[in-house]
């Protein structure tokens, strides 16, 4: 099994950039990878949900995870998104991205599918007897009708040495972290937040950092939110918490990434706002929000700003 370092810290899931033609767009993906490189995350997650994976080809998905490790060039992990609602098709992703040079894939729960846990286990167990690469698993029940329960979650680390990692989007129970954090289930296990505006809670109840959606418009800020909360510092975090709670917000006031691929475009990150159908660009109140988000982020940028940040790196 191919060793990994465990995954801890602020990991964006990064939208995928498209052309007035819809298609990908090289230049504007390398302006944000360039953008969390100077943000100072700790890692890149590309062709997730946020990435539009379920709209993509599959030789579109492969392309972004291609230039995403090409452009990177080992500046920072990237764990590519090889997740899928076949298992034959998530291996497929994760071998090429294996071969292209990921340090791990980021596996989905099957969507649509709706698989019994005893199919879940089945699913995540076959993926990692069959690629020789670290894996975090990605449990996100509000966009695929299954949660992965805490039982199957650990006979699955306890079975699959390379499984390392576990993005959990379900705020309305942050107990699972502490429960699972609680059993120690093996030290290089570790557990992000899928939810960016719950991370402070998740954090308090154990977690280990956040594949966040929010730092592609503001990665200093998350990083700085991190950081502050592991320093101790839990008035520095409230303040970054309370600067970007709009944008927060706003970010997710319709259907993901349209808001925040808006927000990229504002930023002039990405040389258009465009989604894939099925999805829509954000509507006229959604950009209302978006537009006056950055504002209020941007008047309060001082309470993160990254300059001190990039001093103690």
């Amino acid at each position: 099994m191919v060793e990994s370092s465990p995954l801890r810290g602020i990991f964006t899931a990064l939208a995928t950039p498209f052309d007035t033609d819809g298609n990908l767009d090289r230049k504007a993906y390398e302006n944000l990878i360039d953008h969390q490189i100077i943000g100072g995350v700790q890692g890149l997650v590309p062709v997730g949900t946020t990435g539009e994976s379920p709209s993509l080809s599959i030789d579109e998905h492969k392309r972004a995870i291609d230039l995403c490790i090409e452009y990177t060039a080992g500046r920072l992990p990237v764990i590519a998104g090889a997740g899928a609602n076949a298992t034959e098709e998530a291996i497929n992703l994760a071998c090429f991205a294996q071969k292209a040079g990921a340090q791990a894939t980021l596996q989905v729960t099957p969507y649509y599918n709706k698989p019994t846990q005893e199919g879940l286990y089945s699913h995540f167990c076959e993926i990692a007897n069959r690629v020789d690469l670290p894996i975090m698993l990605y449990n996100v029940p509000a966009r695929t009708s299954v949660n992965l329960e805490i039982e199957t979650i650990i006979r699955l680390v306890k079975n699959c040495p390379n499984i390392i990692s576990l993005k959990d989007a379900l705020p309305q129970d942050l107990t699972r972290v502490s429960h699972l954090m609680r059993i120690g289930l093996r030290k290089n296990f570790t557990i992000l937040s899928g939810e960016d505006a719950s991370l402070c809670a998740f954090l308090a109840m154990g977690g280990e950092g956040c594949v966040s959606v929010t730092s592609n418009i503001t990665p200093n800020a998350m990083v700085a939110l991190y950081e502050a909360f592991n320093s101790g510092d839990l008035v520095k975090m409230a303040a970054i918490r309370n600067s970007i709670l709009p944008l927060w917000q706003a970010l997710f006031c319709e259907t993901s990434p349209a808001p925040v691929k808006y927000a990229l475009y504002r930023q002039g990150i990405f040389a258009t706002p465009k989604t894939r159908l099925p999805l829509l660009e954000a509507t006229s109140y959604a950009q209302k929000r978006v537009t006056q988000a950055l504002k209020e982020v941007t008047q309060r940028g001082n309470e993160f700003s990254s300059k001190d940040y990039k001093t103690r790196r």
